[in-house]
């Protein structure tokens, strides 16, 4: 994943030292072959795993999910931040999002995830794992097994990855990012 750290690295802006812009690459402006890159590297980490389904939550982390979901021919389920028509049978979860400094409500559709479900989920950063957590929860409500989970950015200096590890799930996260201070960005 060279390529990814040359482009975060290069595109990345630093907001603070707890916050990397990276809308160039992943979260408001897409790279469709980066990201079909990231899906095919996800998919061969996690292909012995017997996944039945892939979930996201809306939006960032869709496209990603969406390339591992192609590379593993099987259905993409992307949590929804607000309840549409949707029937009223649905698992949700509140989760305070670290950049958008809100709390909102994410939904899945019951239909789509059940017991004999393995899923797994993707997502482009994660921080402080809220929305991981949330995630999370709503595959416990479902009876569904949790594979693990794919982040193309984990922020090692914030505790959400570490936390999660500790309940023994599988992270597998594409690079890492040790620090944002004095304006420069430090990977591992």
């Amino acid at each position: 994943m060279d390529y990814l750290k040359q482009r975060i690295i290069s595109e990345g802006k630093i907001v603070s030292n707890q916050v990397l812009n990276l809308d160039s690459i992943l979260n408001h402006q897409v790279d469709p072959k980066l990201i079909q890159q990231l899906g095919r590297e996800f998919a061969s980490r996690f292909n012995d795993q017997g996944i039945t389904k892939v979930l996201t939550i809306e939006s960032s982390g869709i496209s990603i999910a969406y390339a591992t979901a192609l590379e593993l021919e099987i259905p993409l389920i992307f949590a929804r931040r607000k309840k549409t028509l949707m029937s009223d049978d649905y698992y949700c979860e509140r989760v305070p999002s670290f950049t958008k400094g809100i709390v909102t409500d994410i939904l899945v559709s019951s239909e789509f995830i059940q017991p004999e479900d393995r899923i797994l989920i993707i997502d482009d950063i994660i921080a402080n794992g809220d929305a991981l957590k949330g995630l999370i929860n709503i595959i416990q409500k479902s009876g569904a097994h949790l594979v693990g989970a794919g982040i193309v950015v984990e922020k090692v200096f914030q505790t959400g990855a570490k936390d999660i590890r500790e309940q023994d799930i599988r992270i597998e996260s594409l690079v890492k990012i040790i620090s944002l201070d004095n304006g420069n960005i430090i990977l591992e």
